[in-house]
C-alpha cells in the first residue's frame, strides 16, 4: 500500500486539503504508486514515456502519440454538468443531479487504476497574481503519463501553485481515470464513459478516455465549464471559448486587443495565429495570446474590460495546417519545441509526421509510413487507398513560449484591455465580411445566435445554421438564459466597453463556388476596420444588422479581391436575412429565462429588415 504522506512530504506538497484529496482518491482508484509532478519533470517523463512505448520520437525534440482508435475526440453525449440546483439545467449542458453522478463515478473509478501510477498534477489556469487567480488553481489526478505531458504544455504546473493559496480549499478537484478503453462500449447503449463536472462543488470526474479535453482536465473541463460556472456564481467574470490577439500599429505605437468566438471549422486558430498581409507588414504586427479560451472581466477602477488566456499552450488541429493557412503554427512545432503530435500519420523509420493539408499531396515514398491507427499505408488494399492518413481531429500540443509572435505580456496578471469582441461562423451567403454593433444587447444577441453552416444532409435545409451560442454550445455549464443575463451584467459594468462585431471569411459565389474573400492573413483587414470604427476613424454604412465598411475604409493594398466580389461581401441580402430571422426566433425559444433585452434586440433587427426594401 502506498505511503501517501511520505510521497507528499518528499514532494513538498504542504496544502493539507490537497493531501486529504490525494489520499482519498489513491484509496478509491487503488493506484500502485503516487508521483507529484512539476514542470521541471518534463524531460524525465518524456524519456520514460519513450522507453515505455507511450510516445515515439518524431524528429529532434518532438514526439508522437497514438490514442485508442475509438478515443479520438470529445464525446458530448457523455459529457455532463452536475449540480445540486435543477435551475442550472439548460438546453445543452446535459444537467444531472450531483447526488446521482458523484457516487456513480466513484464506483466506476474504484480499483480502476490498480497497477498504475497516480500522477498528481498541481496547476494554475491563470497568470500568477491575476485578480482571477482564486478560480484558477487545480489538482488533476491522472493514471496516464501522456496526459501529464500534455498538461505540462497546456497549464502552469507545480506544487507552489497550490501550497500558497490564500484559501487552502480554493482548488478544483479534477480526477481522470483512463479505464479499460477497449471494453467501454464506445457509442453503444452499454457505453461506460462519463465526463462529469460537478460545478457547484468544483469537482471534475472523468472516466473512460485518455484523449484531449476528456483527459486534460485543466483545459476544457476547468478552463471553460468550471470557470464559466465560477464566473456566474461569483458574478465577476466570463470564461469563453475565445481566441485572443493583439494588433500593434508600428507607426503610432498603439495596440488593440480583440477576442472572439468561432464554431468548429470557422478559422479560429488560424485567425489567432495570423500575420499581417505582406502589403501591410511594414506598419502592422499581430501578437498571439491564445487560440481557444479567454477569461474576461471588468476592472472597476478604469471601467475597461480585460482578458487573458488561462492556458499556457496550444492544442491545435493539425488538419489543413500548412505554410499558407498557418505558418505561425508550423513554426511553433518545429525541431526541439517539445511538441507532441497525436493521431497524425507517422513514419516509424524517419520520425516524420504528416497530415491531410500539410502538403498538397502525401509523401510518394510509402516506406515506413503508418496511418493514425498504426497500420502500414504501403499495405493498404485498393478499397483503402482514399482513406485519410491522419485522423481529421489529429492534434499538435506545444507551449506558448514556442509561438514566434507570442505577445511579450501574455503572462501579465492584469490581463490586456479588450477593444473588441467578435463572432464568426462559416456561412456561404447572407453574412458580410464584417458588421459591427454599438449596442451591448445587440452584441450579446448576435453571440447567442451565432452559428456555422450545416450541410444539407445533416440538417435538411441548405444554408441553415447549426446554432452555437458564443461558440460555447459544447461547454455550457448552466442555463443559457442566465448565461445571456450574466454577459449583460458583466459587460454592463464597463464604462469603456469593447465593441462587438460579426465576421465571415466564407462567402461563396453561387455560380462557381469560389470564396469571395481571400481569407487567412487578409482577414486582418476586417479587424483593422473594426478598430478604426470603434475609434471613430471609420464611419461605416448603417444596415438593419449592423454597420459594415465602405470599400474606401478598408485597407485593400495588395488584396486580391475583385470589385464584384467586394461589392457582394460589403452588402446585405435582405431577403436571406428575413429568412434567417425565423430560424433565429425558433432557436431562441428553447432557452428558459432569456433576458427581455435579447428579445428586444431580436425584434429591432427583424423590424428594421421588414422596413427595408429588398
Amino acid at each position: 500500500m502506498v505511503d501517501v504522506d511520505k510521497v507528499l512530504d518528499e514532494a513538498g506538497l504542504k496544502n493539507p486539503l490537497v493531501r486529504d484529496y490525494v489520499a482519498h482518491w489513491a484509496e478509491v482508484t487503488g493506484a500502485a504508486a503516487i508521483e507529484v509532478v512539476n514542470a521541471s519533470d518534463d524531460a524525465r517523463l518524456l524519456a520514460e514515456a519513450v522507453a515505455a512505448g507511450e510516445l515515439q520520437e518524431a524528429g529532434e525534440g518532438r514526439y508522437y502519440s497514438r490514442s485508442y482508435y475509438k478515443d479520438t475526440a470529445r464525446s458530448e453525449e457523455r459529457t455532463i454538468v452536475a449540480t445540486s440546483n435543477p435551475d442550472d439545467a439548460g438546453a445543452y449542458n446535459n444537467w444531472r443531479p450531483a447526488s446521482e453522478m458523484k457516487p456513480l463515478l466513484e464506483e466506476k473509478m474504484r480499483g480502476a487504476s490498480q497497477g498504475k501510477t497516480m500522477y498528481v498534477v498541481p496547476y494554475l489556469m491563470a497568470p500568477p497574481g491575476s485578480p482571477l487567480e482564486p478560480y484558477a488553481a487545480g489538482v488533476e489526478l491522472t493514471d496516464a503519463r501522456t496526459v501529464v505531458l500534455h498538461m505540462i504544455r497546456m497549464a502552469r504546473v507545480g506544487v507552489d501553485h497550490i501550497n500558497n493559496l490564500a484559501d487552502q480549499n480554493s482548488f478544483v478537484r479534477a480526477v481522470h481515470v483512463t479505464g479499460d478503453l477497449e471494453n467501454l462500449g464506445h457509442g453503444t447503449d452499454r457505453d461506460q464513459r462519463y465526463f462529469v463536472t460537478c460545478a457547484d462543488e468544483r469537482t471534475i470526474l472523468h472516466f473512460g478516455s485518455s484523449y484531449g479535453g476528456n483527459a486534460l482536465l485543466g483545459k476544457i473541463a476547468h478552463g471553460l465549464r468550471q470557470a464559466a460556472y465560477d464566473g456566474f456564481a461569483s458574478g465577476k467574470f466570463l470564461a469563453e471559448q475565445f481566441m485572443l490577439l493583439g494588433i500593434v500599429d508600428k507607426e503610432t505605437g498603439k495596440k488593440h486587443h480583440i477576442a472572439g468566438g468561432f464554431p468548429s471549422a470557422s478559422g479560429k486558430t488560424n485567425l489567432a495565429m495570423t500575420l499581417a498581409p505582406d502589403a501591410l507588414g511594414d506598419r502592422y504586427y499581430v501578437e498571439f495570446y491564445g487560440d481557444d479560451i479567454a477569461w474576461i472581466w471588468v476592472d472597476e477602477t478604469d471601467g475597461r474590460a480585460y482578458a487573458f488566456n488561462p492556458e499556457n499552450g496550444v492544442f491545435g488541429v493539425a488538419k489543413d495546417t500548412n505554410e499558407k493557412t498557418n505558418p505561425t503554427a508550423l513554426d511553433s512545432i518545429g525541431a526541439n519545441s517539445g511538441a507532441i503530435f497525436t493521431n497524425v500519420a507517422y513514419n516509424e523509420k524517419t520520425g516524420e509526421v504528416w497530415w491531410e493539408g500539410r502538403t498538397k499531396n502525401p509523401p510518394e515514398d510509402l516506406d515506413g509510413w503508418l496511418d493514425w491507427k498504426g497500420e502500414p499505408i504501403a499495405k493498404r488494399g485498393l478499397g483503402e487507398q482514399g482513406e485519410p492518413w491522419a485522423h481529421p481531429n489529429s492534434r499538435f500540443t506545444t507551449s506558448l513560449d514556442n509561438v514566434p509572435n507570442v505577445a511579450k505580456d501574455y503572462d501579465d496578471p492584469r490581463g490586456v484591455p479588450l477593444d473588441a469582441i467578435i463572432f464568426g461562423g462559416r456561412t456561404r451567403d447572407r453574412e458580410p465580411l464584417v458588421r459591427a454593433f454599438t449596442d451591448l444587447a445587440e452584441g450579446v444577441y448576435d453571440g447567442m445566435t451565432l452559428g456555422a453552416e450545416a450541410t444539407f444532409a445533416a440538417e435538411g435545409v441548405e444554408g441553415q445554421l447549426r446554432y452555437d451560442p458564443m461558440s460555447m454550445r459544447p461547454f455550457m455549464s448552466y442555463n443559457e438564459g442566465d448565461y445571456a443575463k450574466h454577459w449583460l451584467d458583466v459587460l454592463g459594468k464597463a464604462t469603456d466597453a469593447p465593441i462587438f462585431a460579426h465576421v465571415n471569411w466564407f462567402q461563396r459565389d453561387p455560380q462557381d463556388g469560389h470564396f469571395l474573400w481571400p481569407g487567412y492573413r487578409d482577414n486582418l483587414r476586417a479587424l483593422l476596420w473594426l478598430v478604426d470604427f470603434k475609434n471613430g476613424v471609420a464611419k461605416g454604412t448603417s444596415t438593419p444588422v449592423g454597420f459594415i465598411p465602405t470599400k474606401e475604409e478598408l485597407l485593400l493594398e495588395g488584396c486580391e479581391v475583385t470589385p464584384e466580389d467586394l461589392e457582394t461581401i460589403l452588402s446585405i441580402d435582405v431577403d436571406r436575412w428575413k429568412q434567417e430571422m425565423g430560424f433565429r426566433e425558433e432557436h431562441l425559444q428553447q432557452f428558459d429565462r432569456l433576458p427581455e433585452a435579447i428579445w428586444e434586440a431580436h425584434r429591432r433587427v427583424a423590424k428594421a429588415l421588414e422596413d427595408t426594401d429588398s
